[in-house]
Parts: structure tokens; sequence; C-alpha cells
């Protein structure tokens, strides 16, 4: 299995080569040089999430020395349960917040670390880690890379832009994981990491690779709950779901459409967007303009330039795709309070401002069978979620171990000059 960028401009490289290097050299993303056709039967045999994450997940590893891993790299990543609520007849909720972090990017954080791990030689100098997280992604790197030897990790987080307690997860750590409070919003993070693989005198001087969702290191493994959640519910309510999840750098969105792309019974695929209206304009306009980021209660999803854009694109021939094929709905702050009150009112569930908007785009279908993605825990919001629902959210032991810890951080200007002096 070879893949290729998705500017097509950098020449096919092997799977070690696009997760080692992160980002194509041509600054586009890597994708599969094709999809292999995954036997279903054997998947749906299979019993427990690393033993379908290693079956799903082979075909992609074909031909590369790391496939010979793949099952330890499985084991170590998917080692928490993606539990499948049914809501009501026609609904379920997949809960991908039960990590190390309380948050969806633990799955491809963690098999992210475990394969780098794996790659790097006895004797190489560090591999510097850079990852801009709108929230919950730096968290989750800093906790699959800390105390790994071979490993420094840069965390770029916009300052005023995340929750207290997100940003306690970011900034935590200390040791061979660095947080820097950029001031800007995070499309200027992710800028910065960005130019930093492009400058060829950072490059010369640090090993770099990206641990956002433009890693494949980072997408692949999220296939993998996807098919779990729609093998379950085809067996539960004997029909294929389709999924609402809440976007914003698209990669949770892209793993999905991969997912179906492989195969799996996902029936359709809507994604639900905040106020940063990039997709749902360019859906509907076909107009592709990014725009400057806004701030709402769903801060993950306060991403104003997808970067994962472009393997939709790429995945629908780089035309825009139909309704048939891709559909988005923004929710405003509002119907994210509505949501999360009537959460508890109607459903007895409480829900984290990102998981309330997927809920509220399920609320607008009328087609049945949906299964909302539910992406974070609660209690990392708890300064929104507690005053609507008028009580108190109780923290996961893994979360409020966390939130002992005292931050450590590091302030700089959204300057790659700024970022190159930290980095050293």
């Amino acid at each position: 299995m070879r893949y290729v960028s998705t500017r097509g401009d950098s020449p096919p490289a092997s799977l070690s080569e696009a997760i080692e290097r992160g980002l194509a050299t041509d600054g586009g993303l890597y994708v599969p040089e094709s999809f292999p056709s995954v036997n279903i039967a054997a998947l749906r045999a299979t019993e427990g999430l690393p033993a379908l994450a290693e079956a799903l997940l082979t075909p992609f590893f074909a031909g590369d020395p790391l496939g010979e891993q793949l099952t330890d790299i499985c084991s170590e990543a998917f080692n928490f349960p993606a539990p499948l609520r049914l809501l009501a007849r026609d609904t379920a909720v997949l809960e991908l917040f039960h990590g190390p972090t309380a948050a969806f990017k633990d799955f491809g954080a963690r098999f992210l670390a475990a394969a780098l791990a794996r790659l790097q030689p006895a004797e190489a100098e560090p591999l510097t880690v850079l990852v801009a997280t709108s929230g919950d992604t730096g968290g989750a790197v800093a906790a699959a890379f800390a105390g790994r030897p071979g490993f420094e990790v840069f965390v770029l987080y916009p300052a005023g832009m995340v929750s207290e307690r997100q940003e306690r997860q970011l900034t935590c750590w200390g040791g061979n994981v660095t947080a820097l409070r950029v001031r800007g919003d995070f499309d200027a993070c992710q800028r910065l990491v960005k130019e930093a693989f492009q400058d060829p005198s950072l490059s010369s001087r640090r090993r770099l690779t990206s641990a956002n969702s433009i890693s494949l290191g980072r997408l692949l493994p999220q296939m993998v709950y996807y098919a779990a959640a729609s093998f379950e519910y085809e067996l539960v309510r004997g029909a294929p779901a389709g999924f609402v999840i809440p976007s914003g750098n698209l990669g949770n969105a892209t793993a999905c459409f991969w997912a179906r792309k492989a195969g799996l019974p996902i029936r359709e695929i809507v994604l639900a967007t905040n106020a940063n209206e990039t997709l749902t304009r360019f859906l509907s306009e076909g107009d592709w303009r990014p725009g400057a980021t806004i701030q709402t209660l769903a801060t993950a999803m306060d991403v104003g330039n997808p970067s994962n854009m472009e393997r939709l694109l790429q995945l629908h021939g780089g035309d825009v795709p139909t309704r048939a094929e891709l559909r988005a709905r923004l929710v405003t702050d509002d119907e994210i309070r509505r949501g999360i009150t009537e959460g508890v009112e109607r459903w007895g569930q409480i829900w984290d401002p990102h998981t309330a908007t997927a809920i509220t785009v399920r609320e607008s279908l009328d087609a049945p069978h949906w299964i909302v993605v539910s992406t974070a825990h609660p209690a990392k919001f708890e300064s929104i979620v507690e005053p609507l629902i008028e009580g108190t959210v109780d923290v996961p032991q893994q979360l409020a171990e966390l939130l002992d810890r005292p931050k450590q951080y590091r302030e700089i200007a959204p300057e790659l000059s700024e970022l190159e002096a930290r980095l050293g």
C-alpha cells in the first residue's frame, strides 16, 4: 500500500514514511493511493476493539514493516471502550470519551504514539512532534507521548479559546512536553505548524512530525470505532445507520468517510458545525472561503480553515460533494444550550457542547437510524454545562488526576520566529 499527496506533487510514500513525515513534501495531506476492499464477514467475526482494529487496518499496512507490529500497536491504543448507547428506537450515541483525557482524540493519539515509537532507531536524535489544538487534541497527544523516550512534544493552543479544564490538560505535563499558549486563534496555531514543516532551516535542525489529524497515524485508527458502531447498530436494529458527527478540522469526519469507502455498512454521513460556517457555505455555494475563527460554546470545533477538507475533496474527485454524498448543518450557541438542557429533561443524559451540536442536527433529520457521535466528556466543559443543567457533572477519575497538577506553559505571538526560538 502506497500513500500519495492530495496536491499531487510529492512522490508516493510508504505508510511508515507518511506517518513519520506527517505532511507531504508539497504541503499536501497523505491519502491511500487506492482503497482496499476489506473482508466485512471477517471483521464482523472479530471480538473486541483491538482485534477489529487489526483486521480493519491490516490492508492499509500491507507491505510496510509496521504491519508486523500492528497487533501490539492496536493492543496498546485500543485498551479502553467505545460503547454504543441506544437512546431511542432509531437513535444511538457513540461514546468516545472513556480514554485517558476523556475525548475521542485519545484513540488516534495513542495509536500514533505507539506507531512512531516503533519507527524510531535506538540511537536517533529525538523526533519533534508539533501539534496545534483547539482543545482536545493537545491533551490527548501530550498524554500519549509524555515520558516516552525519543520524543519532544510542542503543543500550540489559542490563548483564551479553550476551557479552563482543557487548558489544564494541555499544560500539566512538563518533561518532554512543552505547552505553547499562542496569542491568536486555532487557525493561527495550525498555520504555525504548517510553516514549521515548510521551513528548510528548521527542518534541517530538527526531525519534525505532526500529531494533528493531518497525520495518517491519527486518522486511520479512527475508522475503527465507526466500524464497531456500525456493526453493532445493524445487529441490534436490523438496519444500517448513518452518523451525525460534530466537526471542526474534519479529521473525524474524514475517518468515517474512509470507513464507508472501505465497504463498512454506513448509510449516510451528516456533519454538525458551529458558527464557523466555512464548510456549510462551501456545500451550499460551492465557494471555499476560509474565514476568521469565531469563538463558540463548542470550542474544539472553532476552526475557520479545516485542513482535512483537502482529503474530503480528493475523495470526491476534487468537486463539491453532492447533497447525497455529504450534508452539514450549522448549529448556533442558543441551539447548543437548548440541546444540553433538553438532554437532561428529555433523555436523562448530560452532553458536552460538541455532542449537543450533533444531537441538535439529529433531531432535524426525518430519516430513521442514526448514530450520534459523542466526542468529549461533559466534565471538560463544566463552566458551560453545569449552569444549564443546574447541577454538577461528575469528573471521571482519569480527568481528575490531571486537573490536580499545576499548569506549565510559555506564551508566544503567532509568528514562526517565536516558535523557532522555543524549538531551539
